[in-house]
Formats: structure tokens, C-alpha cells, sequence
């Protein structure tokens, strides 16, 4: 599929970064919450910059109707918005296939239940500083894993990592994207859960010899054993990426930490409920991942 009509569902930091760079070589289409969002994006065009340097044209609207008939759609909001967007975009875009692209299990799930389109799924390591409207900074430039999912197959995988790494973007397709959705999977339920509860950063404390290091690495071989009774047998070993990203040294706030920090909702429910729940469902015992995952909830509820 090479598409050249792509609508954003979500214009957070990734949707903005996805927006942004495939409006180098596509017809974009951003749909967002606020009308002076979409106002400014209409106006102005979207600014990356970074490890990039442009602005890109966009089509920005706060309902679907309003927007070009995409052949791409990727869903790029949190996952806790996740319903929400789907609702949206509920009985429209019939002629599209949809990309999920949030944290965790079973976005595909909650999107499919809203309409018959081919979905791909997908997870990202990119990051960066959304800082206002229309500008986003490019700050981690690490691949988007893409497999299939209902109603398309690997070559259509393939075709959308091809887009994006036309536009400037890295991306890997998978014939089966579970191997890494579940390495990602492990790893953000383990940091993102810990960063929430601690305050601290993704820095070394989570991967040397000490008593939160000996913690995440006790709960990263939960995760394991978890994907192991689902029958995963991971891509990339969690322990392995947690060393690597802490020892670049970036002190990154995982997403979970700065939603805390801001009293936001989290998405506890699809990175660490979807763990937890698939565990059960296998009778693996995870205590320490039930643990931190009623933990963050509670702190969910500690903001009002």
C-alpha cells in the first residue's frame, strides 16, 4: 500500500512527529481535539525541529467529516484517549486502513470494535518535546516496529515502513509484531511503572546493582515468564534494553511519570493491566507487577 492520503489521529509529541515528517511525502491530514489546535496547524503548518530542521503543511480539523478521505489512518494518541478517538472515528473512512500505534496490548482490540477497517499495529521508540501547537523537537530518533494485524498482511506492513522511512523516520515491518510488542511491552510496564511511583527518571538507578535495579530486573523477569505462558518468544531481551537506554545517558521522563507529575491519567490499563491481565488469564504469578500496576492506579486516584 503506498499510500499518499494519511490522516493522524492524535497530534500529541509522535502524532506531531508522525504529522510532521510524512508531510514531506504525503498528503497529511491531522485530526485533533481543540478548535484553535486546528486553527494554528491550518495556519501556520507544523515545525520540527531537532534532529530535523523544516515545517510541513497540514489539513487539521476537529471532526473527521472535515478531512480528506485518507488511505492511511494512524492513531497515534495515548492510550487512555484511545476510545475516545476510536469513537470518532466511528462509520468513517471506510475506504482506509488503520494503524494503532500506542504502548502495551490491545489497542487493536478497542479500534476494531469501532469498524471494519484493516488494521496494522505498531509500537514506537521515537520521542521528543511537544512545545506548543505547531512545534515539536525531534529528540530520539529510534525506529516505529510495524506488523499486520486484521485484514492485512506483512507486505502491507512493509509498505507503511517504507513511507516512513521516506519521510525521514526510521521504521522495521514484522511478519509478527508480537515478539516486539511484548519486549516493549515488558520494558514499559516495568520503567514507566516505576518511574511513576519513584519520581525518577530513566536513568541508572534502573539498571545498576542496587535495590531499584535488583527491582526492575525482578520485575522485567515476570514479564517474561508472562509472554513466555502466552507463547511469545520475545524479539529483544527487556533487561538488555533498559541497560541500553540508561546508559545514554538522556535521563528521559517516561510518559508515565510526566502524565503523574502533571495528574493526568496514565495508561496503566494497556501497558501494565494488559500485562497483568494476560498473566492471569495463563496463571502466571506476577505479584510485583499487580503490585506496581494497583500502585499507579492509586495514584491515579490520589489526584483529586
Amino acid at each position: 500500500m503506498a499510500a499518499v492520503n494519511v490522516c493522524i489521529a492524535g497530534a500529541g509529541t509522535i502524532g506531531s512527529l508522525l504529522a510532521g515528517h510524512l508531510g514531506r511525502v504525503a498528503d497529511v491530514s491531522v485530526l485533533v481535539r481543540r478548535r484553535e489546535h486546528a486553527d494554528a496547524l491550518n495556519r501556520e503548518g507544523l515545525r520540527v525541529s531537532g534532529r530535523a530542521d523544516f515545517t510541513a503543511r497540514v489539513t487539521a480539523a476537529t471532526d473527521p467529516a472535515d478531512l480528506p478521505a485518507p488511505e492511511l489512518v494512524i492513531i497515534a494518541c495515548k492510550g487512555s484517549d484511545l476510545g475516545d478517538v476510536a469513537g470518532r472515528l466511528e462509520g468513517e473512512f471506510d475506504g482506509a486502513t488503520v494503524m494503532t500505534i500506542q504502548n502495551g496490548l490491545g489497542a487493536e482490540d478497542v479500534v476494531g470494535a469501532r469498524g471494519h477497517w484493516p488494521l496494522l499495529s505498531s509500537v514506537t521508540f521515537m520521542s521528543g518535546t511537544r512545545h506548543s501547537d505547531t512545534h515539536v523537537e525531534y529528540i530520539l530518533d529510534t525506529a516505529t516496529w510495524i506488523g499486520p494485524n486484521r485484514g492485512t498482511t506483512p507486505a502491507d506492513a512493509r509498505a507503511v515502513a517504507d513511507l516512513l522511512v521516506s519521510s525521514g523516520l526510521k521504521a522495521q515491518p514484522f511478519d509478527d509484531l508480537r515478539p516486539a510488542q511484548w519486549s516493549k511491552l515488558i520494558f514499559n510496564a516495568t520503567v514507566n511503572g516505576v518511574a511513576a511511583l519513584t519520581g525518577l527518571p530513566h536513568d541508572g538507578h534502573f539498571s545498576d546493582s542496587g535495590p531499584l535495579g535488583e527491582l526492575v530486573h525482578a520485575l522485567m523477569d515476570e514479564g517474561k515468564a508472562a509472554a513466555a505462558a502466552a507463547g511469545v518468544e520475545l524479539d529483544e531481551d527487556p533487561w538488555q534494553m533498559n541497560v541500553l537506554a540508561t546508559q545514554r545517558g538522556s535521563r528521559h521522563s517516561p510518559s508515565m511519570l510526566e502524565d503523574v507529575r502533571a495528574a493526568r491519567t496514565t495508561e496503566v490499563e494497556l501497558i501494565n493491566g494488559s500485562l497483568v491481565r494476560s498473566a492471569r488469564e495463563h496463571g502466571v504469578p506476577v505479584p510485583l507487577q499487580e503490585t506496581v500496576y494497583s500502585l499507579v492506579r492509586g495514584k491515579e486516584a490520589s489526584y483529586s
